[in-house]
């Protein structure tokens, strides 16, 4: 009997985006049905959306939220997560909080379930799991709630059937300011894909938007998500299963920004030699080769890419596979 594939699920609330047009950018391997009957309520002064119980199709144990309020200036607001472990509901377990507001204290860690930053990790399965965001101000403007729940399995990193390429323009985040230039390739991605969807902005200013001041981070994942709804992107965050999934994305005009980490000589002909963490945008892929706009290039000439499909698999599949999804509601 072979290795168990990685399974990942996608949970979505919505309001203000038809669910026929989430379904048309949500990959059927990780879809479930769009739940419209969130409402929001009043907590204390702050306004709460929580979904239901929602049960991935096998035990969970890494999650990831994602939340796009389609506002020019969207309320602060973090994710509250509380999980069924053995049977028995967890203490509700805080992110941090993007934007700026001081929310009621909450744990980042309650026994198996702790928060890092902008996702949440478990010890034990998790067979159920609660999901809230908590805003300080009004929600004025459609949204979309998401949580990627994934187990611990071996990601597929097989070939994907036929070609796809899409024309992302190009942008490099070296020519940007000295001073934040080396820390912004999750802004500069972003910008591609917003370029890519008529929707362009300046690198630094979705970094200014996306700027996680109580870390001192630009990568920060949701703030990505949030940075791009800002501009009337709609967008969230999966925990990719397998390459026919993102192949499924890139051949239906999707672009995905790939959150990747390699040692030196792990990808041939990257833009930088190693790195801890870096984004990339995945525009498309062709026999054995992925096609790529690498942020970290010198010159915009030097953006588009093709890195070697297994070597990139290993990269971003095997080290979590964590990807942007990011689409425009109105053309969805």
């Amino acid at each position: 009997m072979g290795p168990t594939a990685l399974t990942s699920d996608l949970f979505v609330a919505a309001s203000g985006i038809e669910p026929a047009a989430i379904d048309r950018v949500v990959p059927p391997a990780c879809r479930r049905e769009v739940d419209v009957s969130v409402a929001p309520r009043v907590d204390a002064g702050d306004t709460v959306l929580e979904g239901a119980d929602w049960s991935p199709r096998r035990a969970a144990v890494h999650l990831l939220p994602s939340f796009s309020l389609l506002a020019a200036t969207p309320p602060a607001f973090r994710f509250e997560v509380s999980a069924r472990m053995d049977g028995v509901w967890s203490p509700w377990v805080a992110t941090v909080t993007l934007g700026d507001a001081s929310f009621p204290p909450l744990p980042s860690s309650a026994g198996a379930l702790t928060a890092d930053v902008d996702e949440f990790r478990a010890t034990r399965p998790i067979d159920a799991v609660r999901l809230r965001v908590r805003c300080r101000g009004p929600l004025a403007g459609g949204w979309l709630m998401t949580l990627s729940a994934a187990d611990d399995e071996r990601a597929d990193i097989g070939a994907p059937i036929g070609a796809a390429s899409l024309a992302v323009p190009p942008l490099t985040q070296r020519t940007e300011d000295p001073a934040i230039a080396l820390r912004i390739c999750s802004a500069t991605s972003v910008a591609m894909v917003l370029g890519y969807l008529g929707r362009a902005a300046a690198p630094a200013a979705v970094a200014r938007d996306a700027y996680h001041a109580g870390t001192d981070q630009y990568g920060v994942w949701p703030a990505a998500i949030r940075a791009a709804a800002m501009r009337g992107v709609a967008g969230y965050l999966l925990r990719f299963p397998d390459w026919p999934t993102a192949a499924w994305c890139l051949a239906r005009g999707l672009p995905i920004v790939a959150s990747v980490r390699y040692a030196a000589g792990e990808l041939t002909g990257a833009a930088i030699e190693s790195t801890t963490g870096h984004l990339v945008v995945l525009t498309g892929y062709e026999n054995d080769a992925v096609l790529v706009n690498d942020p970290a290039a010198t010159t915009v000439a030097e953006v588009p890419r093709r890195y070697r499909r297994a070597e990139l698999g290993r990269v971003w599949l095997e080290r979590r596979g964590v990807g942007y999804v990011l689409f425009d509601p109105a053309r969805a």
